[in-house]
């Protein structure tokens, strides 16, 4: 929900540009964490996953660089939430390796 809201303040330029791979991220996050709380299998989700995250932790920095976001504020806030969610993601894939092996 943050994204769609940060994304809304982003001037028209970036807001169907930078702003829609940013939205479309963020969905696709949630899509891929629910896929993997679903599946036996899910190392490759959870791979998949962390490359999803990087992906949209660098949108969000070529969103500053151009100066999409209309406050700092936003920007630490987004890429804040990705860490945390990119370390919850490495906690599952240790706990999921630390049982196949």
């Amino acid at each position: 929900m943050h994204l769609e809201n940060t994304v809304r303040g982003f001037a028209r330029y970036h807001k169907y540009t930078l702003g829609s791979e940013l939205r479309n991220g963020s969905r696709r996050i949630v899509e891929l964490i629910i896929k993997a709380n679903s599946s036996a299998g899910r190392e490759p989700v959870l791979m998949e996953l962390r490359d999803v995250i990087e992906q949209v932790k660098v949108t969000a920095r070529i969103c500053q660089e151009v100066k999409g976001f209309k406050t700092f504020n936003g920007f630490t806030t987004t890429v804040e939430g990705l860490v945390l969610i990119a370390r919850q993601n490495e906690g599952w894939l240790k706990n999921t390796r630390g049982r196949n092996a």
